[in-house]
Order: structure tokens, then C-alpha cells, then sequence
């Protein structure tokens, strides 16, 4: 858990709540997220809903302990909204979410919530979920680092960029990421570097980036028996040392 100093952000894609047994189990991601004991996770894929039965993000919140959260709706998937989601321990001051669409391709965003912490600083959380296209990421990756988003002058605070970037190359969007912020040095925390398919992971698509004012204490992708079976992805866990607000 956080401390004056350190929060605890966690970024997962949980693929609808459908795990590698094909069983779509609000209940198992909850557990997961509770195995993580994250101040903040931002969720990615995950479905909310008018109906208390279909909403993902509002069930997963409550069991998993009590967090609030922001949903970015990105389009409709089986008739109800389809997107991402950040849950946090610490209040949300603001949310928004971005459109990063390009083209005719399958709507995406990147959702931004504001998070005062107890040492007096905001942390903005960026969650984002770019497309499987080589072009499509391209363009979104420009978009995405442009001051309409990450550049924008709402924003005063330390930044962190989490999400599935859905790129396994060092492409124009992880070059654009790395070239505006820090990245984690998985040498430095970990030999497990993969996080996709869950069970044997060969590709590397989810990322953290983050302000250069920001200290990594720790970092590590969760491989808990549970989660290598209810998500697709693994989730990935890091501590930050947030300075404090002057």
C-alpha cells in the first residue's frame, strides 16, 4: 500500500473478464486485483453497464476492495459500453478520456484520471489501449504525445502512461514514449519480461512510462496461478516515489 511518499499503480488488460479457459469470470479478475494490492490499477477491455449484472468495472471495484473509478467508453461490445478503466484507493479529482481513433479502425482511447495523493502532489494517470495495426499505431502514438493529450497545459502534475500498446517492436510509439519519458529497465527488477498470452507469454505489450521526477522502487509482473489463467495478459505491478507539491 502507499505511503506518504510511494503509490502503488498496477495496469492489467483483462480481456472482458474471459480467461485462457474461455470462462468469463468478473469474480476471478477481482481476485487478481486484489492478489496485486495496487493503490491505483488501470484496467484495459473491460465492460460497464446501466445493468449491475454486466458491469464489470463497478463489481470488480467493489470486491476487490473498495475502490472508486472512472471509465473511458471507447465503443459498444454486445451492446454495452466497452473500454477502459481506472480504479483507485486515493480520490479521483478529474477524469477524461481521449479519442485515438484513426481511420476507419476499431475505436480506441486513452483514458486520463487525476489522482490527489497524501503528500499534496496530483499524479495523472494516463490508460491507454492502442491498435494491432502497424499504421494505426503510428498515428496514434503521434496523437497520443501531441499537447491534446499528454502535452496538454491541464495537466501540472507527474505523468504516468500505462497500458497495452499493443506493440512487441521498439515501433514509432515506444521510440515517441521513450523519447518524452522514463521507462522501466526490466534488467534492473525482473527476468520476466512477457505478459501476453498469460500462461506462456512471448510478447512484451504492456508498458509503464513515467515523469523523470518520479523514483521506480519496484517493479514486477504479477504471476500469481490465478492470473495466468483469467486474463489473456499478466498485470504488471510498480511502486513510485512521488515528490512532494511545492
Amino acid at each position: 500500500m502507499s505511503t506518504r511518499e510511494s503509490v502503488r499503480v498496477a495496469t492489467y488488460n483483462v480481456h472482458k473478464c474471459r480467461g485462457l479457459d474461455r470462462r468469463t469470470d468478473p469474480a476471478r479478475i477481482a481476485a487478481v486485483v486484489r492478489e496485486l494490492n495496487a493503490d491505483i490499477v488501470a484496467v484495459q477491455e473491460i465492460i460497464s453497464s446501466q445493468y449491475p449484472a454486466k458491469d464489470q468495472v463497478r463489481f470488480i471495484a467493489e470486491q476487490a476492495g473498495s475502490y472508486e473509478w472512472c471509465f473511458g467508453e471507447n465503443r459498444f461490445h454486445l451492446g454495452q459500453p466497452y473500454g477502459n478503466a481506472i480504479l483507485s484507493r486515493i480520490p479521483i479529482q478529474f477524469a477524461r478520456n481521449y479519442d485515438l481513433t484513426w481511420a476507419k479502425r476499431e475505436r480506441r482511447g486513452c483514458l486520463r484520471a487525476d489522482i490527489l495523493l497524501e503528500n499534496g502532489a496530483v499524479l495523472h494517470l494516463f490508460n491507454v489501449h492502442l491498435g494491432t495495426s502497424f499504421f494505426e499505431r503510428r498515428q496514434q502514438a503521434r496523437r497520443l504525445v501531441s499537447r491534446e493529450v499528454l502535452g496538454t497545459e491541464e495537466v501540472t502534475g507527474a505523468r504516468i502512461v500505462v497500458g497495452d500498446f499493443n506493440e512487441w517492436t521498439r515501433g514509432l510509439a515506444s521510440r515517441l514514449m521513450s523519447k518524452n519519458f522514463q521507462s522501466v529497465d526490466l534488467r534492473a527488477f525482473t527476468k520476466l519480461k512477457r505478459t501476453y498470452p498469460g500462461i506462456l507469454p512471448l510478447l512484451h505489450l504492456d508498458h509503464f512510462y513515467f515523469d523523470g521526477n518520479l523514483v521506480l522502487k519496484r517493479y514486477h509482473v504479477h504471476r500469481s496461478r490465478r492470473a495466468l489463467v483469467a486474463s489473456d495478459h499478466l498485470p504488471l505491478l510498480a511502486e513510485f516515489r512521488v515528490p512532494e507539491s511545492k
